[in-house]
């Protein structure tokens, strides 16, 4: 008995071949009889249920009368088509891919260029399409003539004028008053004395002394900076000074030191009111 396949009602004979080719389209009740007849011969087939696919949209259909469509192997389509006659003596030609099946397979795939005109349509179109532009290339347009259809025409009626206005008298313009009256005391009481202009005080008229001077360096001070950078110069360039490397970095170093130790000494140092614990505070 043939096998039942998974695939949308396809039933085969329980023989497996490399290649299928439809031979036509039969009757579901003889169908199983003719799987049968073939496994018995040897040859593979398998039957699935005819449909019509649209090139365009892609729906699927079926055929008004059900029929199973026979596809066999590709090594053996002579000899199940004498099976295919003897069961089904008249076939539905009707059906294109039916009349399809019954024509041999010729030798070679037939050219694209020779069936399919479509391509040689559309570049027919865009050959005409591109002279067309090429054409219209050097076409002088008349600046007069509108690019829009003339029932697109709009006509612009005269302006309306404009509101006249009354000429102006001879009257002066009436002018609001601007200047301000002197705060009296009863508005001082409802500001609290804000507005009232300040009475004049005697501190009016100081000026402040001029700044003293900077204080000048001292030369203990100067000679104890110039120490320190002449050390750090040392430490930075060792060649300097013509002397062995250990006695040059020793010289600087002491000159670092003694700058310190001199800008220390130069310190001001604290009066004996400084000492004093407890502080006895503003003094005039």
């Amino acid at each position: 008995m043939p096998a039942t396949g998974g695939r949308r009602g396809r039933r085969d004979n329980g023989l497996v071949a490399a290649a299928y080719t439809a031979v036509g389209d039969i009757d579901p009740r003889i169908g199983e009889h003719l799987l049968d007849v073939l496994a018995a011969d040897g040859i593979a087939a398998y039957l699935q249920p005819s449909t019509d696919q649209h090139p365009i949209t892609r729906t699927t259909s079926l055929p008004a009368r059900p029929t199973d469509r026979l596809f066999v192997d590709k090594d053996h389509v002579g000899t199940a088509r004498d099976y295919v006659r003897q069961v089904n003596p008249e076939p539905d030609r009707s059906d294109p891919a039916v009349e399809a099946a019954m024509v041999p397979a010729p030798d070679r795939e037939p050219d694209k260029t020779e069936t399919d005109p479509e391509p040689d349509d559309r570049a027919a179109r865009e050959q005409i399409a591109w002279e067309e532009i090429v054409a219209g290339f050097d076409l002088k347009i008349d600046p007069a003539d509108a690019p829009w259809p003339k029932s697109e025409e709009v006509t612009l009626g005269e302006p309306r004028p404009l509101p006249v206005l009354d000429p102006p008298t001879d009257a002066p313009p009436r002018r609001r008053r601007t200047d301000r009256e002197e705060p009296s005391l009863l508005d001082a009481l409802d500001t609290f004395g804000m507005g009232l202009p300040d009475e004049p005080t005697d501190d009016e008229g100081y000026t402040p002394p001029p700044p003293p001077p900077l204080p000048r360096i001292s030369k203990a001070a100067a000679l104890g900076i110039a120490a320190i950078g002449f050390g750090l110069l040392l430490f930075i360039w060792p060649g300097l000074l013509p002397l062995a490397g250990d006695t040059v970095l020793l010289l600087a170093f002491g000159s670092i030191v003694a700058g310190f130790v001199t800008l220390i000494w130069r310190l001001r140092p604290g009066d004996d009111e400084d000492d004093d614990e407890f502080d006895d505070g503003a003094r005039i």
